[in-house]
């Protein structure tokens, strides 16, 4: 996977590997290059003290249209809610001028002792309302 020059966006070419006997994409592949992308925008978060776990406790995909074997495709993160306890992902997957599918999942943060529902760190909050859509 290709990244680009923005945090959260990456480039690639639908590989054989990622499609069925039809030449379609998985649908498990879209989630699994979405989740890397969000990866990828994660990393360039500001640091915070006591920081809690996250985990995906939400992942939904809107297909649009199948992408095939050897097509050019952008995956793009975006920050679509925030909440006190979460933070919803939506990653864009384009090909040329047309929107192929979108990938949500919904992240919820947990203390890192006993795994109970802990509020966004205010840095981390501040950072995601930079990126909000």
């Amino acid at each position: 996977m290709s990244q680009s020059k923005r945090p959260g966006v990456a480039e690639i070419r639908v590989p054989f590997r990622d499609v069925d006997m039809n030449g379609q994409m998985f649908l498990a592949s879209y989630i699994s290059y979405a989740e890397s992308v969000i990866a990828s925008f994660w990393s360039a978060r500001p640091d915070v003290d006591d920081e809690p776990v996250y985990s995906a406790s939400k992942i939904s995909c809107m297909l649009h249209r199948p992408l095939h074997h050897d097509e050019p495709v952008i995956f793009t993160a975006a920050i679509d809610k925030i909440g006190t306890h979460s933070i919803g992902f939506l990653v864009s997957i384009d090909t040329g001028e047309e929107r192929a599918a979108e990938v949500e999942i919904i992240w919820q943060a947990r203390a890192k002792d006993d795994q109970l529902p802990a509020s966004l760190p205010e840095e981390t909050r501040d950072w995601l309302y930079g990126f909000l859509d």
